[in-house]
């Protein structure tokens, strides 16, 4: 794996908040706020006890159980490529802006194909497009790994596989995005949203430590073909799910214009807009960590692999302990995600200006944490306000904010930390996320302040 108004099925919109008493109250919990007929709805209470409450309630589902196994073993082999990839680079190249370009080249086509990738993920069955794109990420990393063991491996093969790595990604990432809630259901999706972060900085962790050894002991060529095998794992997952526990959204009927139609629906629904929005400049800056951590260590503290996977690892370890957090107090809101996004922005300056590696390292942990907080604020915020039909545009929007915008952000960064020093690549993506988190705020009392006006207009 590589790292997102309401409606029911039938496509009736539920009431405008705008439209109803209380309209001017945040909501603080949009899991409560909304309801999704047909994906969930009331439970009993002696089936509410049984699968319980706690921080690994959607664990008790065995088709995410199995998915989750899965993820967790295939993440663990991804992290593995991604350091592996980009120390390769800097072995090839020895620069920071040739490190940020392959990043473009893996994610500029998540920018240019996810919108009308996510047009399709709404009209086909997700779990089968799932086993088409694992299986192809799975013959890219053996193609990667076979031509460095091989001592054949040039430049221009590794932007092509990346290329072609991001082509499989713009449909894999919405899909995969979309896929967990036919899995959980809305009542589940914002715990296993977490549990989702949860397993993959976990990965984040193992992976890169992992790598860090392979490559000190046996160069990077072993890392593609262990991650090649890790598909395996998440392919048999899919393959194991059961069918009548699924909860797939309608299919979209194919007709002209269906991509305008999900841009028109995100334009004029705030609690979708907004969060979309913040997401496109955090993601454009801040979350370049496969370019700006690699910089840092080897820039501005002179360091080698081993310190670049443990600060790697550091950023997993606080992203695990964030996930936990996020999926025990599961109550994704507006206020919540702006106030995450100026906490991360905050301390990725403290990272970026701390004066040694190692407090450097523990700032960037602490960054971690609340990143995933954010993360999965934002993405559950936007599942769960999208409308069924619409979700696989809405997602593929998110897909295109995270990891789209990394072809304009990773060659910026890593042209800021190559002429400006390695703390410069982690500085500007803090203060942009901070100044991202306090618009997106003033954004929405904004739309909450038009909200309560068109309340009055129409009780009057």
């Amino acid at each position: 794996m590589s790292a997102p108004g309401v409606a029911d099925p039938a496509g009736a919109p539920v009431a405008d908040p705008a439209r109803v008493p209380g309209a001017g109250r945040e909501l603080t919990d949009v899991t409560s706020a909304v309801e999704v007929p047909g994906e969930s709805g009331p439970e009993a209470p002696a089936q509410a006890a049984r699968r319980g409450i706690g921080t690994f309630r959607a664990l008790s589902r065995r088709n995410f159980r199995l998915y989750f196994i899965g993820q967790i073993i295939s993440n663990s082999g991804t992290w593995m490529q991604t350091v592996a990839q980009s120390w390769l680079v800097l072995e090839l190249t020895k620069s920071g802006l040739a490190l940020g370009l392959v990043s473009a080249a893996q994610f500029l086509p998540i920018l240019l194909l996810s919108p009308l990738a996510g047009v399709y993920v709404d009209r086909t069955d997700k779990r089968r497009l799932l086993v088409f794109t694992q299986s192809a990420f799975a013959l890219i990393a053996l193609g990667l790994g076979v031509l460095v063991l091989a001592k054949l491996v040039a430049l221009w093969m590794v932007f092509a596989l990346a290329a072609l790595m991001g082509i499989v990604n713009a449909i894999d990432t919405p899909a995969r995005q979309s896929f967990v809630i036919e899995m959980v259901g809305k009542e589940d999706l914002a715990n296993a949203v977490s549990l989702n972060a949860v397993l993959m900085n976990s990965a984040r962790v193992i992976g890169p430590a992992i790598a860090g050894a392979v490559i000190y002991r046996f160069g990077v060529g072993p890392n593609f073909i262990v991650n090649a095998i890790s598909y395996v794992a998440v392919i048999a997952s899919l393959l194991m799910l059961r069918s009548s526990e699924l909860m797939p959204s309608p299919p979209l009927q194919a007709r002209k214009g269906q991509l305008r139609e999900g841009l028109r629906y995100v334009a004029r629904t705030p609690r979708l807009a907004i969060p979309l929005l913040i997401m496109l400049v955090v993601g454009t800056l801040a979350y370049e960590f496969q370019v700006s951590l690699p910089l840092l260590t080897t820039l501005t503290f002179h360091l080698g692999a081993g310190a670049y996977a443990a600060i790697t690892a550091a950023l997993g370890v606080g992203a695990v302990i964030g996930g936990l957090v996020a999926a025990t107090y599961a109550k994704p809101s507006m206020r919540r995600l702006a106030g995450a996004a100026l906490i991360f922005g905050s301390l990725m300056v403290v990272a970026a200006l701390m004066p040694t590696f190692y407090t450097s390292l523990g700032a960037v942990a602490l960054a971690g944490l609340v990143s995933i907080i954010f993360l999965s604020t934002a993405n559950t915020l936007l599942q769960i306000t999208a409308k069924p039909d619409m979700r696989g545009r809405v997602m593929a929007l998110y897909t295109v904010a995270f990891l789209g915008t990394t072809p304009i952000g990773a060659p910026l960064v890593g042209y800021i930390a190559q002429h400006f020093g390695g703390r410069a690549g982690i500085l500007v993506g803090g203060v942009a996320t901070v100044a991202a988190g306090a618009l997106g705020a003033l954004a929405m009392q904004l739309a909450r302040k038009r909200r309560i006006e068109a309340l009055e207009r129409s009780v009057a």
